[in-house]
């Protein structure tokens, strides 16, 4: 019976699924790599972007450039400060603004799941050979970049 379901989804090939299919497989991937880690895909997103600030960023400018809404950011800094991954501190001019700042023990967490989602994007990336991977970072680039509307987060 599974295998009959897995045929019959297997057998769809237009562009949307395609794109669709190859997005759950390699986000399940990633997942499955970064739960060993005890965080979520976008929490290592906001540890990966608070690691690389070189200036704070106040929670509402660091949820426009993730493309997280406000409820989604804030249920995943609460998680992450309930861990000691990160703290929120006060802005000293506006004490109602908030700046998530990254801890040491979330900077070494952070690091660690870094390379284990690089070691999972190597095993994908070589399957291809270098022409083919060019080719294939090319077209989503493109994808990503083109016109249209964009809905959702950006994970």
């Amino acid at each position: 019976m599974e295998e009959q379901l897995i045929s019959a989804c297997v057998e769809r090939w237009d562009f949307n699924w395609l794109l669709h299919r190859a997005t759950q497989r390699v986000g399940a991937a990633f997942a499955d790599e970064i739960e060993k880690f005890g965080i979520s895909l976008r929490s290592q997103l906001i540890l990966q972007a608070l690691a690389n600030e070189e200036v704070q960023r106040t929670q509402l400018k660091l949820g426009a450039m993730l493309g997280l809404d406000k409820t989604t950011l804030t249920s995943e800094l609460d998680k992450l400060e309930r861990q000691g991954l990160i703290q929120r501190v006060p802005d000293p001019k506006d004490r109602r603004v908030r700046t998530p700042v990254i801890t040491d023990d979330g900077r070494e967490l952070q690091k660690k799941a870094a390379d284990a989602l690089a070691q999972v994007e190597r095993g994908f990336r070589d399957r291809y050979t270098p022409e083919e991977l060019a080719t294939i970072l090319k077209v989503l680039g493109d994808l990503a970049r083109g016109e249209g509307p964009m809905h959702g987060s950006c994970i």
